[in-house]
């Protein structure tokens, strides 16, 4: 059992709370039994596995934690990447900074039409514990993919001042969903490429981007679901 705060493997879970040692090691934490078992089940490469009260000591386990309780099981897994393939529904991730925000894309995606994420440069680090956290296992079932710009296809941005609301919009497969920074939204290249820039109608401020991302993909797994018994 681990009794010593200077153990390596320890010292590694404290590396990975940095994107550059994630990147550099190719690994990231999944804390919990339900995020552990999930990458467990999808076969994804177990580096180190430790249990509170079996492999470490209680409190050096709640040292490293990320979570404000402490966790009774932590795993490293090695990172994995999908490519951009031909699924009929993506989402892709013009540059979303927030961790959370992308870890909760990744859960909707893959809970409603399971839709691939693509991430563009620039966005928030999908193995940050904070977006493991947040994908709920998504991450594992259905890991992101890395692109310079959404596949080709028609492509349906969303934007709170778009033109069309989204239920207007032809959200049928094949499409690519895309939404922007939190702040900034999408780059004004990809706008000029849509085939149509949707708004979500509501009141007040605008939803947040895992909010809005959501809302379009479960309108276009009911459009497709539609078209399909049609």
């Amino acid at each position: 059992m681990i009794t010593s705060p200077h153990n390596p493997t320890l010292k590694l879970v404290r590396k990975l709370r940095q994107r550059r040692w994630r990147e550099r090691l190719d690994m990231f934490v999944a804390e919990g039994e339900d995020l552990v078992e999930a990458g467990k089940q999808a076969r994804w490469e177990l580096v180190h596995e430790l249990h509170a009260g079996r492999d470490v000591a209680p409190e050096l386990l709640a040292a490293v934690s990320e979570l404000a309780s402490g966790t009774r099981v932590l795993a490293i897994f090695r990172r994995r990447w999908a490519t951009p393939d031909a699924r009929p529904l993506r989402l892709f991730l013009d540059g979303v900074r927030d961790p959370g925000n992308v870890g909760s894309c990744l859960r909707s995606a893959y809970a409603l039409g399971d839709a691939q994420v693509v991430l563009a440069p620039g966005s928030a680090d999908p193995f940050a514990p904070k977006a493991v956290r947040a994908s709920m296992g998504a991450l594992f079932h259905r890991p992101p993919a890395l692109a310079p710009e959404p596949p080709a296809g028609r492509l349906v941005v969303l934007d709170a001042h778009g033109s069309t609301p989204l239920w207007e919009c032809d959200l049928t497969p094949p499409l690519t969903l895309c939404v922007g920074a939190e702040r900034t939204g999408v780059t004004p290249a990809l706008r000029a490429r849509a085939d149509a820039v949707a708004r979500i109608p509501v009141r007040g401020d605008s939803l947040n981007v895992a909010m809005a991302a959501t809302v379009a993909l479960y309108e276009a797994n009911r459009m497709a679901t539609r078209e399909r018994h049609a």
